[in-house]
């Protein structure tokens, strides 16, 4: 028997990734920036491999996955297993410390912790940018989720999907000042997942192509503003991406809506926060679902929260800071 346990945490995008040129290799439209998150969002998984194993088996937070779930898993098993030259099945044990599929990036930090444990279990000796390219196979953003601190998911320009990996722009540690305040509004998972959401909006939304545009020049506008850590150059840009990708997806057709009354309302706040202010305390952005990320400074975030408090239907709130990219632990599940 051989086993492997790793852990990665979640990432949020500033520079978002919505749509592939290449979805049989998960091969993005545009590159995007994420910040790593802390423990707090964080998959834990274990890899176990058996001679006496005939299938390929998930459990998910103590409950065996469905077919959907353990197929998806299954096929980068399967990858790996090519590659390891190996034929043993494999049982895997994954535990998400918040909801799944509720736009908090659980994807990313499950393939990007499947991915790790599957490598070492199979005894591939990869580098992270290998097994960057591995983890996309099974969620596109489960590439930065590899890394820590700021990252960059490039989506290349070879069409095997070779020069599509992601990299690290600058170590958590530049960022101890850096928080992102998550509002939970809803723990359920979303209707329309994002790897079909990506399809419907690639292929419908008459604006994606513009959008492809004004995302090359607000990705050299945070990149440079993370490498300066300048958080008032950088929290305009958040906004104006989320805002985009959010724009293209209720253009699709149909029309996809995974931000609610509540997000909206959120949004509206922190947008009068910062006008108030005259400088940005502030930076919302929203994945594919209604929970609000809130990236500020640490001196800003009882100000941030106590916005969030006095809105009705806020759930829970957790405060993130910037966290480390996968590693691997003698603690195994069973």
């Amino acid at each position: 028997m051989k086993i492997a346990t790793a852990l990665a945490n979640s990432n949020i995008a500033i520079i978002k990734y919505w749509g592939n040129s290449n979805d049989e290799l998960i091969i993005p439209s545009n590159n995007s920036i994420s910040f790593t998150m802390d423990d707090k969002l964080q998959t834990k998984t274990t890899v176990i491999l058996d001679e006496e194993f005939t299938i390929d088996e998930l459990w998910i937070n103590d409950q065996k996955a469905t077919a959907k779930e353990t197929e998806r898993v299954a096929s980068i098993i399967e990858l790996v297993r090519i590659k390891a030259k190996s034929k043993l099945k494999a049982k895997i044990f994954s535990e998400n410390s918040f909801p799944k599929g509720a736009g908090l990036a659980s994807s990313a930090s499950s393939f990007a912790a499947l991915s790790g444990a599957t490598c070492k279990a199979y005894s591939l000796g990869l580098n992270k940018k290998e097994l960057s390219k591995i983890a996309r196979m099974g969620s596109g953003s489960a590439s930065r989720s590899i890394f820590g601190g700021a990252v960059e998911w490039i989506k290349g320009i070879r069409k095997d999907g070779e020069d599509c990996y992601a990299q690290e722009i600058a170590p958590k540690e530049k960022f101890k000042e850096l928080r992102n305040i998550v509002a939970i509004l809803e723990r359920k998972e979303k209707k329309i997942g994002s790897r079909e959401g990506m399809k419907i909006t690639t292929s419908t939304s008459k604006n994606f192509e513009n959008r492809l545009i004004e995302v090359e020049k607000r990705l050299k506008i945070a990149r440079e503003a993370i490498l300066d850590f300048d958080f008032e150059k950088l929290a305009p840009v958040i906004m104006e991406d989320s805002d985009s990708m959010h724009k293209v997806m209720k253009e699709s057709n149909p029309s996809l809506i995974y931000m609610n009354d509540i997000s909206h309302k959120i949004r509206k706040e922190i947008i009068e926060l910062n006008k108030s202010s005259e400088k940005y305390l502030g930076a919302y952005t929203f994945d594919a679902g209604p929970n609000a990320h809130i990236y500020t400074l640490s001196k800003n975030t009882s100000k941030i929260k106590s916005i969030l408090n006095e809105i009705e239907g806020v759930q829970e709130i957790i405060e993130c800071g910037i966290g480390d990219g996968i590693r691997f632990s003698d603690s195994h599940l069973m």
